[in-house]
């Protein structure tokens, strides 16, 4: 029988691996149940486009309505047209660091309001719904089920810290603070004696994935995880830390397989190359492989 906290999760030895793990971190003090999640493609959707990068071209539009000679610029002219060899010529990397320029010189909060603003307005440009409804409804059980056996849960993005942390209290129930992400710098600005900060365009230290995240996992939060959710190469070290500990852990790998209900592809990283496919490290390192077409019953969350 199907465990009742996991109403998605269908019978078989993925959800087996998790209630089992549920069962035995009771034994730990609650100090110790620490999950960490990555957010593109474990949490929501990441496809056809990166939320994010959906936000971002949509910041271009309002941004070229205002200054048209903008759309003149490469970058941004391949996005506007859907150019997607101009785009892979270019690199994913090297056009999200243009998009982000968009932002450049605003204070934390006009960003916090442009971001939730989209999350209202936006919708999923294939399935037509708000993009709360892309979340991933097993996990958000698992989060839930988690939390009732007092685990501290946290996200651990490759994607911008501010933009995940605009929303995560609201789709994840995660306050602002239990967000890690990738980190633009901001500058002081003491302009009429009222000190703000300004985003700037350059980034605290590296993009958050790889080992990056594992240094930001211990310089924010101050804790290592037992549980890890991840779904991609720049994943891998987050999940196998997780699973270096004597007792109790888990780690977990989405592997999108339902290009019925979901899409079917490979996880990979954003800003390198991996020397394998993620689900071979998977294998090789004894991680527990979340089928979304075996596995999950429901895919997506109500909006």
């Amino acid at each position: 029988m199907s465990d009742p906290r996991l109403p998605s999760w269908r019978d078989g030895a993925t959800r087996d691996a998790v209630t089992g793990f549920l069962a035995a971190a009771t034994a730990l003090p609650p100090a110790e149940r620490v999950a960490v999640f990555d957010n593109d493609g474990t949490l929501w959707c990441e496809k056809p486009n990166y939320i994010q990068l959906d936000f971002l071209v949509g910041e271009l539009i309002q941004a070229v309505e205002a200054q048209p000679r903008l759309a003149d610029r490469a970058e941004y002219r391949a996005v506007l047209e859907g150019d997607s060899a101009a785009m892979a010529a270019m690199g994913l990397e090297h056009i999200a660091f243009s998009l982000i320029e968009l932002c450049d010189g605003i204070t934390p909060e006009e960003f916090d309001e442009r971001v939730r603003r989209f999350f209202d307005l936006a919708r999923h440009p294939e399935r037509g719904v708000p993009y709360s409804g892309m979340r991933y409804q097993p996990m958000l059980e698992l989060i839930d089920a988690l939390r009732a056996i007092d685990f501290s849960v946290f996200v651990v993005s490759g994607g911008g810290t501010e933009f995940v942390r605009a929303v995560s209290e609201q789709l994840y129930g995660v306050a602002p603070e239990g967000v890690v992400g990738t980190q633009v710098a901001y500058r002081l600005d003491n302009e009429d004696g009222r000190p703000q900060l300004i985003r700037t365009t350059e980034l605290v230290g590296d993009p958050n994935e790889g080992q990056a995240k594992i240094q930001s996992i211990q310089r924010v939060l101050g804790r290592r995880p037992i549980l890890a959710g991840g779904n991609s190469a720049g994943d891998a070290e987050m999940l196998e830390y997780a699973t270096a500990n004597d007792g109790p852990s888990l780690a977990l790998l989405v592997d999108h397989d339902d290009a019925e209900r979901e899409y079917a592809y490979e996880g990979v990283a954003g800003t390198f190359d991996a020397a394998e496919p993620i689900t071979v490290t998977a294998s090789r390192l004894g991680w527990t492989v979340i089928s979304m077409e075996t596995d999950w019953d429901r895919v997506f969350s109500d909006p």
